[in-house]
């Protein structure tokens, strides 16, 4: 076999060099290793006769096909997400009075999926098919699984920094205490496509989805269509999702992939910005940034002064220092661990978690209910799943919608038993909010000089990789009597596992401990929550930036 071809931006000698002295760092610190796989000229139809398929081969053996699982209704308890093998974060020196604390819960959207139990606010309740309801329809809006940063992100500026520093004439750059390891320290990271965990984080969720829902497969008539954009991570997060739903070859032959253009020009309910002028320019592009920018400063003040000392030859500041939290978290999904992640206390990754960039204060300023365009961005995949809902194909075309793909039923089904988008982790956030899940945003707006003691909007419960949001359409008794035999049809959404209350949304407003609302009354709330959404102002209008104290429904 051909040994893996490594690429390096540094001098080739500069690997076969000693290790350098603990005072000194090697010129290559910080450069840039990326990987070339299949190795170059080497291609699967070589050799092909010689490696006959299945097919070819034959001798399958027994091949019956059991019953469907349904383990969302059959199961005591239903599959819950935990586990994230084979990543390997510290934990010995999080040692706490309180729970035990667990490092990836607090990366926001840097870190992996997990089931958030009773976080919104119904904890007697549980992804599980309530007593006396039968399944009758799935509607899932998944992120991506794990990714490299994306381009020109703070930790790949971090490298060039080092690796700057560490090249030039009379370099002074050397590390002592905990950063030594930063003088043979190499980025080694790729960007924007999925890491090989997320991969397996896609693979896994469609593995659990079909243990869970399979038994819904028995209601098509035709082959499901299953959505995605056309940004490459997307394309494979739903393709290894898929993987696993049907399994290998079968997946082949056993859905239609509907990629949506993501770029500008195109109108697309995954990922609305580019249909959203205002969403990117100063009227809502900005607000995150600076509701964010004032809150590292304070944080990570003295986490600068105290990690300076064991540096010299650069200068350090609090956005450094946040590009190397941000490196524990990319690492440890790309590579499986970070020495990063051991220079952090407990406090600090706190404060990382509401931080800026990516997390509690940019996206709850930037795409949920702080944001003037967020509910804006999101009301398109709200028509969309309300025209499933009604089985009515949509005729008018005002939002983020595509007009020629959802205006024929081939392309936009109205009969699925399951459906399935593979979206973004801001989407997901501008989609719940134009949901109007008031309870996620009851204590906003968030302050930007510290952590609110009590807060209701997390993105690590939201937003993280291969998050998901299901929508289970049931029917249940009309009553609790015993002789009473009448059903309706309700619906329930699941956030990430957790039960969210639908008491946000109008004809909802009636507390159901298992998050249930009646079918007709939910479809009337969203279409005048629909109504309500001021679509072509929001994103289209000229007027200026709202303070950012004063929105918590996102809008304007």
């Amino acid at each position: 076999m051909v040994p893996l071809l490594l690429l390096l931006s540094a001098l080739p000698s500069a690997l076969a060099a000693p290790a350098p002295p603990a005072s000194a760092a090697a010129p290559y610190v910080g450069s840039t290793q990326s990987a070339v796989f299949p190795p170059p000229g080497a291609t699967i139809t070589e050799y092909a006769s010689l490696f006959p398929n299945a097919s070819v081969v034959g001798f399958l053996g027994p091949t019956p096909t059991g019953a469907e699982a349904q383990a969302i209704a059959t199961a005591p308890v239903a599959a819950l997400r935990f586990d994230t093998y084979p990543l390997v974060a510290p934990s010995n020196q999080y040692t706490t009075s309180g729970p035990a604390f667990d490092l990836m819960h607090h990366w926001g959207n840097l870190g992996p999926a997990y089931s958030v139990g009773g976080a919104f606010g119904l904890p007697n309740t549980s992804p599980q098919v309530p007593a006396g309801c039968e399944l009758e329809q799935v509607h899932l809006l998944f992120r991506h699984g794990a990714r490299y940063p994306t381009s020109g992100s703070q930790p790949s500026e971090f490298a060039a920094l080092l690796h700057s520093a560490a090249t030039e004439r009379n370099s002074r750059l050397s590390f002592s205490g905990p950063l030594e390891f930063l003088s043979t320290w190499t980025y080694k990271l790729g960007a924007e496509i999925l890491t090989p965990f997320g991969r397996k984080q896609c693979l896994d969720l469609g593995v659990a989805f079909r243990v869970k829902y399979g038994e819904l497969l028995n209601g098509f008539t035709e082959l499901p269509v299953f959505r995605t954009t056309s940004e490459d991570r997307m394309q494979k997060t739903l393709l290894n999702f898929a993987v696993g739903f049907f399994g290998a070859p079968e997946y082949l032959t056993a859905y239609h992939e509907e990629i949506i253009i993501e770029s500008g020009g195109y109108n697309n309910t995954l990922a609305p910005s580019n249909a959203c002028p205002d969403s990117g320019n100063a009227v809502g592009g900005n607000i995150g940034g600076w509701t964010s920018g004032n809150w590292t400063e304070i944080y990570l003040k003295e986490t600068t002064a105290r990690l300076q000392q064991y540096v010299t030859g650069v200068q350090l500041t609090p956005s450094v220092v946040y590009g190397m939290q941000q490196m524990c978290a990319y690492e440890t999904v790309a590579l499986g661990y970070s020495s990063f992640c051991e220079l952090f206390t407990e406090e600090e990754w706190r404060g990382f978690e509401y931080s800026i960039g990516e997390y509690h204060l940019s996206f709850w300023y930037g795409n949920g209910p702080g944001n003037p365009t967020a509910a804006a961005m999101g009301i398109g995949y709200v028509q969309e799943l309300v025209a499933r809902l009604t089985k009515t194909l949509p005729t008018k075309f005002d939002t983020n919608m595509n007009g020629t793909l959802d205006s024929s039923t081939i392309t936009f089904p109205l009969n699925q038993p399951i459906y399935a988008d593979a979206t973004h982790d801001t989407v997901i956030a501008s989609i719940i909010t134009a949901l109007n899940f008031t309870t996620l945003a009851a204590n906003g707006p968030l302050p930007i000089d510290h952590i609110p003691v009590y807060q209701t909007y997390h993105v690590n419960e939201i937003a993280p990789f291969s998050s998901n949001l299901v929508a289970q359409v049931l029917s249940c008794p009309a009553s609790a009597a015993a002789h009473d035999s009448k059903t309706e049809s309700y619906i329930r959404f699941l956030l990430n596992d957790g039960a969210v209350p639908l008491t946000g949304i109008a004809h909802c407003e009636t507390p159901n401990e298992d998050g249930l609302c009646l079918f007709d009354n939910f479809v009337k709330g969203m279409q005048e929550r629909i109504a309500e959404v001021n679509y072509a102002y929001d994103c289209y209008a000229s007027y200026s930036a709202p303070t950012p104290d004063n929105i918590i429904d996102g809008q304007v």
